[in-house]
């Protein structure tokens, strides 16, 4: 069994969206049900992650970082937000009410906490704010956990 802690970034365009999701299935092929891919279902990359491992016939769990965590999230990702939520085979509620970088650098760090290996879809650049991609891959760099990072040929950020 492999489990795959997630991070990635958000507010993707359509175009690297389609490519991150073509990198992302490509890196976790042949995993099937024997995945377990840990994600906070943020929109843009992490809801990518999430929908592909479910598609993939692996098992979702979902850490939330905050109570207020979904309300965080753009309008337009509630949707899916609650498709992957109630698919997950496990949730880890972190004790934060609001959400913030603090909270989400701690959700960082929970999935890390129990997993095997960390899949980034990272631009290689800092973060653009605490708890963000690149702190999640440093903090994994820093416990010796193995990073993959994919950001496809032609991949772009608002």
């Amino acid at each position: 069994m492999s489990r795959i802690a997630f991070t990635g970034h958000r507010g993707l365009p359509p175009e690297t969206a389609e490519l991150v999701d073509g990198a992302i299935r490509e890196a976790l092929a042949g995993q099937g049900a024997l995945l377990v891919g840990l994600s906070c279902l943020a929109d843009g990359a992490d809801q990518i992650f999430a929908r592909a491992v479910l598609d993939l016939g692996g098992s979702l769990e979902a850490v939330v970082p905050a109570e207020h965590y979904r309300e965080a999230l753009p309008e337009g990702a509630h949707r899916a937000y609650d498709e992957l939520y109630e698919h997950a085979a496990r949730v880890h509620r972190l004790p934060f009410v609001e959400s913030t970088s603090e909270s989400h650098l701690a959700a960082g760090r929970r999935m890390l906490d129990g997993a095997d290996e960390l899949l980034a879809v990272w631009d290689g650049l800092p973060a653009r704010g605490v708890g963000g991609t690149a702190d999640v891959v440093a903090e994994a760099v820093d416990r010796g956990i193995p990073v993959h990072v994919v950001w496809p040929r032609g991949a772009h950020r608002d």
